[in-house]
């Protein structure tokens, strides 16, 4: 079984249950200290002789926290669609008008945000119907979020393919990107580095790293590479093929998987 954040929850409150040795139920009704404690013997006694109910109950609650999750994730999305895909403060690669589009999540200093930066420019390539929207979500430390400031803040003289391109040599750098880096290759492409300086600190800065961290909060993301495509979210770099595969179930019938 694949461990994961959950399946540790699961098993601390299980731990947590055994460890208690009295289940909430015997808590919760006009049992005696003495009965109690009979029957939390009686259930730790159970379960230490059948463990592999543990893998069932910690199953079931992942599938209630998943189920949960979407329907939180759904309700996000159509609350804040025009926020997730037209929001003036992100921009667009590929076909700006493309019957679907792939919204990214994501942080200069995040490694699998690198790698998914060529399945973006693989899928813009090959598929000129595609509109891919890109959002600053700097949720990797001080320096994420110097970079997104300047890089917002490069918007203001940049646009279209010089666009992608300040976007690529940011996340192509090596070593952490923050503000100084940010800066760097906006001078080397020629901005107007005062200019630059001021917008960074500018309101519209301010208000679009706000916007995007209270959509990351109303959408559960929890790290970056995040796609929302159709009616999904998808966490991590997850590649080209099933990115692929998941654009041509959106084009098909509106969801992620038809």
């Amino acid at each position: 079984m694949r461990f994961s954040l959950r399946h540790a929850f699961g098993m601390a409150a299980v731990a947590g249950m055994l460890s208690l040795g009295a289940p909430v139920l015997a808590q919760s009704t006009q049992f005696n200290e003495a009965q109690r404690q009979a029957i939390g013997d009686i259930v730790r006694d159970y379960l230490l002789k059948n463990p592999e109910l543990l893998q069932e109950v910690i199953a079931e609650l992942e599938k209630r926290q998943a189920d949960q999750q979407r329907v939180a994730q759904s309700a996000a999305m159509k609350e804040s669609q025009k926020a997730i895909l037209n929001a003036p403060h992100s921009y667009v690669v590929g076909n700006p008008n493309g019957d679907v589009t792939l919204v990214e999540f994501f942080d200069y200093n995040c490694g699998y945000c690198k790698r998914a930066l060529s399945d973006l420019q693989a899928l813009t390539k090959a598929d000129p119907k595609l509109r891919i929207v890109l959002k600053d979500f700097p949720v990797l430390g001080p320096d994420s979020v110097e970079a997104s400031r300047v890089a917002l803040a490069a918007r203001n003289q940049l646009s279209g393919d010089k666009l992608f391109d300040y976007h690529t040599k940011l996340l192509e750098s090596r070593g952490r990107v923050n503000g100084d880096r940010a800066i760097a290759v906006a001078k080397d492409m020629g901005l107007d580095i005062a200019r630059l300086q001021k917008d960074m600190n500018g309101n519209d800065v301010k208000a679009a790293l706000a916007e995007n961290a209270d959509l990351g909060d109303k959408l559960g993301l929890t790290g970056t590479p995040a796609f929302i495509i159709g009616d999904s979210v998808i966490p991590g770099a997850v590649g080209l093929d099933p990115l692929k595969q998941v654009v041509a179930s959106v084009r098909q019938c509106g969801k992620a998987s038809c």
